[in-house]
């Protein structure tokens, strides 16, 4: 970079070109909700049979294309503006360096050099000559006190003026060669494989680019407001609202997962960044699992007939080793399972009505993720499931599924108004029943961010009337419900639902901040959370395991379906008994069958069991 070049940059150029990529990134996004929400949708529900579902296949993938393409674009686009932006800044200070040279009689040359005039000094009979003065780079105490000294030297007044404007003349360059030093590699390294495939490592790469483009772009993206500290839903919209278009898709590249995250912000808005941290984390758990097992022996050996006692050429058997090897294969296997699962209900859903939007995702630890099935933004009713024990990633598909069909009843129930139905394991559930489970330390720290996801969803509703919403907790998530309710006075609740449940922080239905007619709790006579805590007494006793226990003990607070708690309690049938079907307990899981289902869609939609 030299003083001709720099003057001659255009930055608008660059702009010009970001534009373009975040013109080509939208267009992108259409394709790709067009084909995942018109064509496929389409295509499942008017064909069946192999040649429709290898069309699916190469519909989802033709779809991750344009994900992969709107994502790199936003990368890409974000790249150039902050390589604009830091050579702008760069050209300002070269051009206002040019001015002051001129306005002050001296004279900048095409090399960056500056001409002085002749002058006098102050009691000096004879004017000294002018002269040519190159500028360094410096701008620190040290080179100003230099120029002091050469001004003061030098017979002519004019020298320590041209010195002061070189100088400044070549800081701009130096700023603009480093600006071009820093992002000529960053830039560069933002192509793709030259194929139509968009692989594992691709995804990967995303992630590798988006980090580096992020740290090279801080004077860029210093200059957009970032979200407030507060994370307060209705903060958190008017901050969106705040921003321009171009804004809001920098910060939506560089930050997906920050976006994802942000209660109050449309739901479309938090699906498109989650699904981008979705498909970078899915990719990185697929080659960690590769990786693992190319350098992984699966400890096989020779397999020994036991009637020749002969080595059976090619057939081998696992070795106790082999078990070791297993286990570590499923774990990591299981890092991707609820991904996939996420995934699956983007490839296979019907319709607008029951559209999944992931407004939250982490898979890392136990994994977090929240999911809609149906727009909240637009709903008439919001339902928001919390699970309880032993939820986590890994094993969301049976949570989703129950959001599914709570979701399609409650539809069938009031088919005047719209129902989104969400699974919230934006939590650490307790994994462990006898231990984990007994403690609150869980739902203590869950309240507040489910307090929020509530009050954002009422934020970013459009309806003038709002919207209503049912919290439902199952199991120790009617805790984590009855702790957000109880500690938010104002939360935006009509309903509340308790199944299976351990208690919910609170002696009475009141203290839940809504009506006790609205607060309702069902559970199955065969369900063993009837007996939490665990029995005082001998369990082998002659008499009846079942009397053992009195009708309101219960771990957190008054049992929700006793008379002394206050709330309506409403039928489901007793459930399978402890051990059938090999489960330990069959019935904890039933409030999602027929009968009981019904009534949770009744309550969800406005009326009663």
């Amino acid at each position: 970079m030299d003083y001709a070049t720099l003057k001659a940059f255009k930055p608008g150029e660059f702009e010009e070109a970001a534009a373009g990529y975040r013109t080509m990134g939208t267009a992108a996004q259409a394709a790709k909700e067009h084909i995942e929400n018109t064509v496929a949708t389409g295509m499942r529900a008017a064909l069946k049979g192999e040649a429709a579902d290898a069309a699916q296949r190469q519909l989802q993938a033709v779809a991750k294309n344009f994900q992969y393409i709107q994502t790199e674009c936003g990368v890409i686009s974000t790249a150039l503006s902050g390589f604009a932006y830091d050579m702008a800044a760069a050209q300002r200070k070269l051009e206002a360096a040019v001015e002051d040279a001129g306005a002050d009689g001296c004279t900048v040359n095409g090399d960056g050099s500056v001409d002085y005039p002749a002058g006098r000094k102050p009691g000096e009979e004879k004017a000294a000559a002018g002269g040519t003065v190159t500028g360094s780079a410096g701008g620190n105490a040290t080179s100003d006190a230099l120029e002091r000294q050469a001004a003061n030297i030098h017979p002519n007044p004019n020298f320590g003026k041209a010195v002061g404007y070189a100088n400044r003349i070549a800081d701009a360059v130096r700023e603009a060669t480093d600006a071009d030093t820093k992002w000529e590699p960053k830039i560069r390294s933002l192509q793709a494989d030259d194929d139509l495939t968009v692989s594992d490592r691709d995804w990967t790469d995303v992630t590798s680019d988006t980090a580096g483009v992020r740290e090279s772009a801080g004077g860029y993206l210093g200059t957009i407001k970032p979200p407030p500290a507060n994370d307060w839903p209705q903060d958190n919209a008017n901050w969106w609202n705040g921003l321009s278009e171009d804004q809001r898709e920098a910060y939506v590249s560089m930050h997906p997962a920050s976006i994802g995250a942000l209660d109050g912000l449309p739901s479309a808005v938090r699906d498109d960044a989650n699904r981008i941290v979705l498909a970078e984390q899915r990719a990185a758990r697929q080659l960690d699992y590769d990786a693992w097992l190319t350098k992984e022996p699966q400890h096989f050996k020779p397999y020994i007939s036991p009637v020749t006692g002969r080595e059976v050429k090619g057939a081998t058997v696992p070795t106790d080793e082999w078990k070791v090897w297993e286990e570590k294969r499923k774990q990591l296997e299981n890092g991707y399972r609820g991904m996939d699962a996420i995934q699956k209900r983007f490839d296979e859903h019907t319709g607008e009505s029951n559209r999944p939007y992931l407004l939250g995702f982490d898979g890392n630890g136990m994994g977090r993720a929240i999911v809609s099935i149906g727009n909240p933004d637009t709903a008439d009713n919001v339902v928001t499931y919390v699970p309880g024990t032993f939820a986590k990633l890994e094993s969301i598909d049976e949570d989703l599924a129950r959001a599914v069909r709570l979701q399609r009843r409650a539809e069938r129930v009031d088919a005047a108004h719209s129902t989104a139905s969400i699974v919230w394991l934006g939590y650490d559930a307790p994994q462990a029943i006898l231990t984990d489970a007994t403690e609150t330390k869980w739902a203590d720290a869950a309240k507040e961010p489910l307090g929020n996801f509530i009050q954002g969803i009422e934020e970013a509703n459009h309806r003038e009337s709002g919207v209503h919403q049912t919290l439902l907790g199952h199991s120790y998530g009617s805790l984590v419900a009855g702790e957000t309710m109880s500690t938010h006075i104002d939360l935006p609740v009509e309903n509340a639902i308790m199944v299976g449940s351990p208690g919910v922080g609170v002696d009475h239905a009141k203290d839940l901040n809504i009506p006790p007619d609205r607060v309702f709790a069902a559970t199955a006579a065969n369900d063993l959370i009837n007996v939490a805590p665990p029995p005082a007494r001998d369990p082998l006793s002659p008499k009846s395991y079942w009397d053992l226990f009195d009708d309101h003990t219960i771990v957190h607070g008054t049992d929700p379906t006793s008379d002394d708690f206050g709330g309506q309690v409403f039928t489901v049938p007793v459930g399978k008994l402890p051990g059938e079907d090999g489960e330990i307990m069959p019935a904890h899981s039933q409030y999602w069958d027929t009968t009981p289902l019904d009534s949770l869609a009744r309550i969800v939609t406005g009326g009663r069991p």
